[in-house]
């Protein structure tokens, strides 16, 4: 386990080449040699974090870890050992209930994960063992032990295919939850291997685990009656994953090659390790400086003391003589026990409370997310879920958004729009697009009226019915049909205006692709209907109700660099046909050129439209070529090294010289909304990228439906094709350096500088760039062959994304989607970053990212369960970041800078009353006015308008996307910001206490002549702060709610009740009552009275100024102007980052909607 773990630290999975030897069975391969069993990892699965020993000690580091809980412990330890002013129990209870709650939280989910990992553990599985089937436990199955697996079931490990219960030696499987394809793949049994496995004598060498779903290397040797050993080369098409599911096959048997974390799926799985929020981030660093306010402080009174006390006569006055202890104790030690208590008496300028707000907040604000009818979706009957409230405030701080291509942007819904057959265009409904705003409806192009001859009509349907690797489901329980997606019911087929009778049984069709199920039903539209595939035969109803034969030859597959299948086939006269579809780019140069112009305009109209396109061709092979052909592929099928190039070699071959029939559109529909939710997202200054494991034409049409790439966007491709005329490993490095530096040029050297603020929507002028990968060069960039190449290649890499608009990444393995993701996120300036999927295959991503989003697609629902955060739709993203995220971070944005703030102004005057009381450490607050400041009199307002303020309201918001970026990048807690929060704060404080001091300067301030006491000074410095803070939040205040008048007031109104109450009583269990009567004394006098208001309003002066005399700007203005004005189009004013930055919203006077 350590070994496999330094390996994928240092990158080594995807170099090693050693191999592994499985047993089939446990048995030896030759009689007369003895078995050293190999020790492989158990099948076991483990995504937990703690065991029953750990927890606690892992728990504690994990949580003191926090600087703020660190230090609270240091404080409460503090106040413990050394005589202090304050009772450990005033930081030590608040920090218990703090660590206490956060353990129970953690440890809950824990369990939970425990308990997920006991259900898949313990999944009872069959095992076949000397000819019995043996029921066993999951986490029980060893590398060579030949498991059985049951149709609808989910392999327990990864296998090898041995034997299937269909007659051609095939089964079926979904991957949903490794790539999030629910479509049917075929897998093959190996060729050669015993009908009764118990006398399958046979050994597996294949590679290391290693974490690429599309990729595996073996061959096995097959044992028989001391005969030379036949070997059988295994590729990915014999494997079948763990977390697949058998479909369509009643079982099968496979031995077992990689079990537990070393399978496939468990190498794709990213650990889950805590995300923290940029806020917090913010927080610890403010909180670094306070630390150093308040060492500097208790560091100059101790040294003041001493100063002071060195003077004649005021070390020991003759009042206050010291005792014989007192005499006898280390200098230095009462110094540093001084230091200490001056500590515990300013300790209140980071108060604990504020964390414990922060916490409720975040906790209580994830409501609003839950309970948002926008999200409710009627179709699953449920809305958006909160798994990590923790991360709220991210949503407004997002930079780049990643996003899975199937199930997310589309439905992953086919359907066949329109073909072409040999220029004239076969329309079966009116599919006008609409999309960029280009819709063609007549023209030279449109030919609905004319039709092609009736015999290249057939031909083009007969491709299309022939051409493919779909299987036909019989629908036995049509409900079934219905819930795996399968059944496609069809009520009539309108061929020339005339309407055909259905089939006569209700059919299925099963394949790799969604595309190819679409194709087979438009012909079925036009009258051909493919019947299925029985021994090697095809059978096709053509128009005339006839059934067609044809003995399928050989399948030449869909490979990304070819981008092209073909399938050869002879007819019942013998005739020897090559069909062949593929992508336009990759069709045209194999066919007569002469034909390619009447097919090229449609095709490129529906390129523009969002289309997937295909073109059909077809070559009749004489029987010479067909001989060749055969052998050749017959050759390189068996080849043991170098196969695919071997098979690429004939393929190129075999598909020359052929004749263009047509070329088809289908649609692959997107998500409701998917288009105006991504231009969206670009306005708000995001970047896109689509990571995906679909092909690269597919993607590439999805990103033009959504309108990510533009018509005028220009596409730097770097994917396998553009580098395959490097034929060695070193040539095709040139190529991706020279490519790299070609494209580095164009998007970032040559681009001209773009304005802050500015995107694709407003440089229209400017040239756009699109940028599309694929998985293997990506691994060429990321895993070069010399380190100085890879940083060079990754750095290169990476500002060419960051200067186009949208990046396409193609043919990604999970574990892929997770490194793009990181790399991005450890970039330059740490951007946000957050990922959005449907399907297990994004869980890597989603749990790499920042903020990790599911959907509740049809995928199943891991991603979900992975997710910080789960919404029904793709569209409801829109208004999770531009409103939710955007309110979410200006609401505690200003909760941590007011918290610091209130809190500055809390302690200075008590700092600035140790010059006048001898720095004697004696508290200018009652203890319980200490204790209820933060607790009671303060944190009920700021909590209410960080759950409920609307500084700008959300349909202002979600129409004006451009106001999220003037909160990017962590724009209100920047250093300038809580600059100007710490100045206001010094500024109060200072005011509070001189202005108090002032009016002590008359002796007389009461009615007897009587003077006040130093509880009366602090009692009327902290009845100023209290009514100040509170009244500063009020003029910050936009949205007023009855919540926040009962707690402003309210608040106002305790704290006088409670001085009232708390000095009116002699309070029996008070060893000493400070404060007995002394607030009714206070209000006695009319000076204190006078003092108490023109503190409050010279504190507020500025801001009420600031309401009177500034020009309205920044958002608040800005939402004026568009309430105000008729057209609802998008404003663009002048950047006003300044006001809202400084976060006093007191800037606007009649702004509130």
């Amino acid at each position: 386990m350590l070994r496999r773990r330094l390996n994928r630290l240092l990158g080594g999975d995807e170099r090693r080449v050693d191999s592994r030897t499985i047993y089939v069975g446990h048995r030896s391969g030759s009689t007369n040699e003895a078995i050293i069993p190999p020790k492989f990892c158990d099948n076991r699965i483990v995504s937990s974090k703690y065991t029953v020993w750990n927890f606690l000690p892992k728990n504690l580091f994990e949580q003191f870890r926090r600087i703020a809980n660190f230090y609270f412990l240091i404080i409460f330890l503090v106040q413990v050992i050394v005589d202090t002013p304050t009772s450990p129990v005033t930081s030590g209870l608040p920090l218990f209930f703090v660590i206490t709650v956060t353990a129970i939280k953690q440890g809950y989910e824990d369990w939970l994960r425990h308990k997920a990992d006991n259900e898949v553990n313990k999944y009872p599985v069959t095992v076949l063992e000397d000819g019995q089937r043996i029921p066993k436990e999951s986490e029980k199955i060893k590398v060579g032990d030949v498991v059985e697996v049951e149709e609808d079931e989910t392999f327990p490990c990864d296998l090898i295919l041995l034997q299937s219960s269909r007659d051609d030696g095939t089964c079926f499987v979904t991957t949903a939850s490794l790539d999030g394809e629910s479509n049917h793949k075929t897998h093959y049994t190996v060729p050669d291997t015993e009908e009764d496995l118990d006398s399958l004598n046979a050994t597996i060498e294949c590679e290391q685990p290693q974490p690429d779903l599309y990729k595996f290397v073996g061959r096995m040797h097959i044992y028989k009656n001391n005969q030379e050993p036949a070997v059988r080369s295994l590729g990915p098409e014999n494997l079948l994953l763990k977390g697949a599911t058998l479909k369509n096959t009643h079982k099968i048997c496979g031995v077992a090659v990689y079990t537990g974390m070393e399978t496939k799926m468990a190498l794709n799985y990213q650990g889950k390790s805590q995300k923290r929020s940029a806020v917090e981030k913010s927080i610890n660093a403010f909180l670094l400086v306070y630390l150093c306010i308040l060492l500097s402080k208790a560091l100059v009174c101790t040294t003041l003391k001493y100063v002071w006390q060195n003077k004649p006569g005021q070390d020991e006055p003759w009042y206050n003589e010291k005792t014989q202890r007192e005499k006898d104790t280390n200098l230095y030690l009462k110094m540093f026990t001084d230091f200490l208590s001056f500590m515990v008496l300013f300790n209140f300028i980071i108060p604990v409370s504020m964390y414990v707000t922060v916490e409720m907040q975040k906790f209580l604000g994830s409501f609003f997310i839950t309970w948002d009818k926008d999200f409710y979706d009627p179709e699953i009957k449920e809305g958006a879920l909160v798994n990590t409230s923790d991360l709220n405030e991210e949503l407004g701080q997002v930079e780049y958004v990643f996003t899975d291509k199937t199930g997310t942007l589309t439905q992953n819904n086919m359907e066949f729009i329109e073909c072409c057959i040999d220029g004239f265009q076969y329309k079966y409904r009116d599919a006008s697009s609409e999309l960029d705003g280009f819709c063609v409806t007549d023209g030279p192009v449109n030919k609905l009226q004319q039709k092609a001859g009736r015999e290249r009509e057939e031909l083009f349907l007969r491709a299309l019915c022939l051409c493919h690797t779909v299987q036909v489901k019989e629908s036995t329980e049509q409900g079934q049909g219905q819930g795996d997606g399968l059944t496609d019911q069809v009520d009539g087929l309108v061929v020339d205006g005339e309407m055909l009778s259905p089939p006569q049984e209700q059919r299925g069709f099963i394949a790799s692709s969604p595309d190819e199920v679409a194709l087979v039903k438009g012909a079925m539209r036009y009258g051909f209907t493919f019947l299925g595939l029985e021994s090697k035969t095809m059978k096709i109803l053509n128009r005339n109700n006839d059934v067609e034969n044809y003995e399928l030859l050989h399948v030449l597959n869909f490979d990304p660099v070819r981008r092209r299948m073909s399938v050869i086939v002879r007819s019942r006269t013998g005739d020897t046909l090559l069909f062949c579809k593929g992508a336009d780019s990759s069709i045209f140069p194999r066919v007569r050129q002469e034909e390619v112009e009447r097919i090229r305009m449609h095709v490129e109209r529906n390129a523009t439209e969002g289309y997937r396109t295909l073109c059909v061709a077809y070559k009749h092979l004489s029987a010479e070529e067909y001989a060749q052909a055969d052998e050749g592929l017959r050759e390189a099928r068996l080849a043991l090294q170098d196969r695919e190039e071997k098979l690429m070699a004939v393929y190129n071959q075999v598909e020359t010289g052929m004749s263009l029939i047509g070329a088809t559109a289908v649609e692959d529909r997107l998500q409701e909304e998917a288009a105006e939710t991504m231009e969206a997202l670009q306005g708000a200054g995001i970047k896109i990228w689509v990571l995906t494991g679909d092909k690269m034409e597919t993607a590439k049409s999805t990103c033009y439906a959504c309108r990510l790439f533009q018509r005028n966007t220009e596409l730097l491709e770097l994917t396998v094709r553009t580098l395959e005329d490097g034929e060695d490993g070193r040539r095709r490095e040139q190529r991706l350096h020279d490519l790299l530096s070609e494209y580095h040029k164009k998007a970032v050297q040559d681009a001209p500088p773009v304005k802050a603020g500015v995107t694709r929507s407003w440089s229209s002028a400017n040239q756009d760039y699109g940028f599309i990968i694929d998985g293997a060069t990506l691994s060429m960039v990321l895993n070069s062959s010399a380190e100085s190449n890879s940083s060079c290649y990754k750095n290169l890499f990476l500002q060419i994304c960051q200067n186009c608009t949208t990046v396409l990444c193609c043919r990604m393995a999970p574990l892929q989607k997770a490194q793009i993701v990181k790399m991005v996120k450890n970039s330059k300036g740490s951007p946000i970053t957050l990922s959005i999927g449907d399907g297990a295959n994004d869980v890597s991503m989603i749990l790499e990212a920042h903020v990790g989003i599911g959907i509740k697609g049809k995928e199943g629902r891991q991603a979900v369960r992975n997710s910080d955060y789960a919404i029904p739709k793709l569209k409801h993203l829109k208004k999770l970041l531009l409103a939710h995220g955007h309110l979410y971070y200006v609401r505690i944005a200003h909760l941590v800078q007011y918290f610091f703030y209130k809190n500055l102004c809390f302690i200075l005057p008590q700092f600035l009353y140790q010059f006048f009381c001898g720095y004697s450490q004696q508290p200018l607050y009652d203890a319980a006015y200490l204790t209820m400041y933060n607790i009671c009199f303060t944190s009920m307002p700021i909590l209410a308008y960080s759950l409920l303020e609307q500084h700008i309201c959300i349909e202002i918001l979600l129409d004006n996307a451009t106001l999220y970026r003037e909160i990017a990048k962590n724009a209100m807690l920047r250093w300038g910001p809580f600059l100007y929060w710490t100045l206001l704060g010094v500024f109060h404080g200072l005011l509070f206490f001189f202005g108090v001091r002032y009016l002590f300067s008359n002796p007389a301030l009461q009615d007897n002549g009587q003077v006040f006491g130093n509880w009366s000074y602090g009692t009327i410095v902290f009845t100023v702060l209290v009514f100040t803070v509170t009244l500063k939040l009020a003029l910050d205040t936009r949205h007023w709610t009855w919540i926040n008048h009962f707690v402003i007031w309210g608040s106002l109104a305790f704290y006088v009740f409670f001085s009232f109450f708390w000095g009116g009583i002699i309070w029996p269990f008070l060893r000493q009552q400070r404060l007995y009567f002394v607030f009714a004394n206070m209000l006695s006098s009319v000076s204190a009275w006078l003092v108490i208001i023109l503190l409050i309003l010279l504190s507020l002066l500025p801001e009420i100024l600031l309401v009177v005399f500034r020009k309205p700007r920044g958002p608040h203005a800005r939402q004026k102007k568009l309430v105000q004005s008729s057209v609802g189009g998008p404003q663009s004013p002048q950047s006003s980052s300044r006001p809202l930055l400084m976060r006093t919203f007191s800037d606007e006077s009649n702004t509130v909607i």
